[in-house]
């Protein structure tokens, strides 16, 4: 072994002790594997990553060879192969020997390596590890919770247990031959024993999706595409030659669940995945990829999705999330018909990140900046125009707020949550719609979302500071954003109007308060400024809410 061969063995030699002995040290083992049966170890793999002056080994994580600049090594690959790999092999085996039975490793163990040699990178398993003692008591509890909890059982489930067990049973391992009917049905359980804990389902319906898409990248789909993973954009699909899915319909099943249950339940930010699985199934042959794109999952029944009358023709697809809305009678009677619709949808959980093609004769849109005018804003300001309409705009407000999700024709600073225009039209509208206003408020995303200001802007021109209007006014300042400026200064010198705001937000935390006040004053040294200047009750309040923002 020659010296360059030597140190470099030598410093992942002492990269993998330490990554050992780190995690023995660890005082949790047992309790770890404990909150679940369906858990028998903890760690499943490792990456040994080699740079020359830098070796780092953790968990698996791996996203592919990014662009970066190049340090230069003498190490040739051979000698990675020939040399130092079968050393390396040795010691993780030998390590690993220690340790197989104890509840720091899974019942399998990969250790990988990716190393930089003067001809480029080179990725090698340098050891693949399966404890079968384990595999079959993980399959035995397996098993028996399925029967016990989910076929047998009518109580609630835990999301970690979903969590192991959606993994385990894509695990081709555990499972060398997959029964995707059987497998889907254990999912659809889980999701049928949580549906009235809606947070629950959550977690249930994202452990779930994540398994699904974890086996289409690393099982399924390199059969017959090369994947490109990257940590910092999408992966990149490409065909491999002679690409041709023989007796997948099965799986394809499998992935075109994924990318409904993505669809269906995922945010906003997410649904991309979905959609490039249900192209991918599409081009492996899959006639249901088709008909799910022409006709929806098939989730709702069809007088669900269609709806035709001589005032209007309405239809969704929930795959991409989109209603098709023809107005065949300029009327009330037609948006009624089309606002049920799109409430009835919603409240049967049809995909609230969604967006409105909309044929129609009017062309309404609030009387806001910033708005995106979209067919969606112009279906709710058309609806907005009859009064009547009002009642069935609040509820399909009611049915659409949900936060961070959002409008699929809005981008960037016209970002806006569904609900919003029919929100800040009522708002707009009518007193009675404050509450719905301040509802609305609380589930904004001011990080991503900045219409909010437009609205708020508007609304404090119209209503001023009343005893009526403080409270949705302060709701909206809550989440209005840095560059909001109200000129509101002067109806706050009247004592009785600034006592309105100071009750208002004497219960908010400082961050809160400051948030508030600074629309109307910028910042805390303008305020202080009008306080040292004021006399009686007004510099009282002022200071009070001074106080507020820097407590002492």
């Amino acid at each position: 072994m020659t010296a360059l061969e030597q140190q470099i063995t030598e410093d992942m030699t002492t990269a993998i002790h330490a990554w050992f002995d780190e995690r023995l040290q660890r005082t949790d083992l047992q309790q770890a594997v404990q909150r679940t049966s369906l858990q028998v170890g903890i760690f499943s793999d490792f990456l040994l990553d080699y740079k020359p002056g830098r070796t780092i080994v953790d968990v698996d994580l791996d996203f592919g060879d990014e662009e970066a600049p190049r340090r230069p090594t003498r190490l040739d690959e051979t000698q990675m192969r020939n040399v130092i790999a079968p050393q390396l092999s040795a010691l993780i085996q030998t390590r690993l020997a220690e340790v197989a039975d104890t509840p720091l490793i899974d019942y399998r163990f990969t250790a990988k390596g990716k190393f930089q040699t003067a001809q480029g990178k080179l990725h090698l398993t340098l050891l693949e590890y399966l404890n079968e003692n384990k595999r079959q008591l993980l399959l035995e509890r397996i098993h028996a919770y399925i029967e016990q909890k989910l076929q047998h059982g009518g109580k609630a489930t835990k999301p970690l247990e979903s969590f192991f067990l959606t993994r385990h049973l894509l695990d081709g391992q555990l499972f060398p031959v997959l029964d995707v009917a059987w497998t889907i049905a254990q999912f659809e359980r889980i999701q049928q024993l949580n549906r009235e804990r809606p947070q629950a389902l959550a977690e249930h319906r994202s452990n779930i999706t994540q398994a699904v898409a974890d086996w289409a990248e690393n099982d399924f789909l390199p059969r017959y595409y090369d994947l490109d993973i990257s940590a910092y954009r999408a992966t990149e699909y490409t065909p491999k030659p002679g690409m041709a899915a023989k007796d997948a319909h099965e799986q394809i099943d499998l992935l075109l669940y994924g990318a409904v249950m993505i669809l269906r339940h995922e945010p906003n930010y997410a649904k991309a995945k979905g959609l490039k699985f249900l192209d991918i199934a599409t081009q492996l042959g899959s006639e249901r990829a088709v008909r799910l794109q022409t006709e929806g999952s098939g989730h709702f029944a069809p007088d669900a999705i269609a709806l035709k009358t001589a005032q209007v023709e309405c239809r969704a697809n929930d795959i991409f999330a989109v209603i098709t809305i023809v107005i065949l009678q300029e009327d009330a009677a037609a948006y009624e018909q089309a606002l049920r619709f799109i409430t009835q949808l919603l409240q049967q959980g049809f995909p609230k990140s969604y967006q409105i093609k909309l044929k129609s004769k009017a062309k309404n849109y609030l009387p806001l900046k910033g708005l995106a005018k979209s067919d969606t804003h112009r279906f709710f300001a058309n609806a907005l125009a009859y009064p009547a309409l009002q009642p069935l705009l609040h509820d399909y407000a009611r049915a659409a707020i949900e936060q961070f999700e959002w409008y699929t024709d809005t981008e960037g600073e016209k970002n806006c949550m569904p609900g919003t225009y029919a929100v800040f039209g009522l708002g707009l509208a009518d007193e009675r719609y404050f509450p719905l206003l301040s509802h609305y408020m609380e589930h904004v995303d001011e990080e991503h979302q900045s219409v909010q200001d437009a609205m708020t802007a508007a609304f404090a021109v119209q209503y001023g500071v009343t005893a009526s209007s403080v409270a949705p006014l302060v709701a909206c300042l809550r989440r209005s954003t840095d560059y909001l400026k109200l000129k509101l200064q002067a109806e706050l010198d009247d004592v009785e109007k600034l006592d309105l705001l100071y009750q208002q937000v004497q219960s908010l935390e400082s961050h809160e308060v400051e948030r508030v006040l600074y629309p109307i004053w910028g910042k805390a040294e303008k305020l202080a400024a009008l306080a040292r200047k004021a006399q009686g009750k007004r510099k009282e309040l002022l200071e009070t809410l001074l106080a507020k923002i820097n407590p002492s």
